[in-house]
């Protein structure tokens, strides 16, 4: 205990910060100005600046709990087949190994492991770029254990809650409707894609846990929505990390790229002026 006392003394104490999650689809937004890259930046331009920020990415699956600890973070290109330009873009980010261990301790029980072999995969630079295009403070990243239920994910995470008020910025990001097989070229958008994404959103407007962690009880639109939990699994993260009476903002929630990957995300209510976002009706971005 005295350890993990001194660790955390490694951070200031600070105003609660937000709990974002951020759907982040295609990796190419990271080179695009799109309305989903716009809305990126109009929230980034108001959030309160963090001592250091903590993403809970798609892109990393592991066996236990891992920690990125790096003092530098490199950046991952884990796609094929983009365009060159997307394999130039950097986000010059430093890591923070003192809060790596701090992030270890705190998740001890969880078979938590400091991973330098690990950096910044696009579920997280690529949002970041618009974001917080400014890498001025620490980036790390926390793993997925995929070998722990949805139910447990949520314990694993709620752990981490007192560090809201230390200054560190949590970000899930994935996606809350994530179907690539069914991707579409056209203007349409899946109806089972929407109707399990308004499913999901009353779960998180009256915070029922027991719904959101059992996806596909909501049939065949979950089934298709859902069809491995990579994506979906980072939401759960963010919603373990909000109080069960703070509620939520959306923005990007009329947005699909290529009609099957919602762009649903939410950030703590009462963070950002969601007025200051162009408002739009449904759209399918290619």
């Amino acid at each position: 205990m005295d350890k993990l006392k001194k660790l955390a003394e490694h951070l200031q104490p600070s105003p609660k910060m937000p709990v974002l999650f951020v759907g982040h689809g295609s990796p190419m937004h990271a080179i695009q100005t799109d309305p989903v890259t716009d809305n990126w930046q109009i929230v980034g331009q108001q959030l309160p600046k963090p001592q250091a920020v903590v993403v809970i990415s798609a892109h990393w699956l592991t066996h236990g709990t891992h920690i990125t600890d790096a003092p530098k973070q490199p950046i991952i290109y884990d796609f094929y087949g983009f365009p060159d330009e997307l394999y130039k873009v950097t986000y010059d980010a430093k890591g923070d190994p003192e809060l790596a261990k701090l992030l270890r301790l705190e998740l001890i029980k969880y078979e938590s492991a400091l991973d330098s072999s690990w950096g910044l995969d696009h579920g997280t630079w690529s949002v970041l770029k618009h974001l917080l295009p400014e890498p001025d403070v620490p980036v790390l990243q926390i793993s997925l254990d995929m070998t722990k239920s949805l139910k447990d994910l949520l314990s694993i995470f709620g752990q981490l809650k007192p560090l809201r008020q230390k200054g560190v910025l949590f970000i899930g990001s994935g996606n809350i409707v994530h179907n690539l097989r069914a991707m579409r070229f056209d203007d349409g958008i899946f109806d089972w894609a929407m109707e399990f994404d308004n499913h999901t959103k009353q779960a998180i407007d009256n915070y029922h846990l027991d719904s959101l962690i059992n996806p596909h009880k909501a049939g065949q639109a979950g089934l298709l929505a859902v069809p491995t939990d990579d994506h979906y699994r980072p939401m759960l993260a963010a919603m373990a990390l909000l109080d069960p009476d703070e509620g939520v903002d959306y923005f990007n929630d009329k947005f699909y790229d290529y009609g099957s990957a919602g762009m649903r995300s939410f950030v703590s209510h009462g963070t950002v002026d969601l007025t200051k976002l162009p408002t739009t009706g449904l759209l399918s971005i290619k």
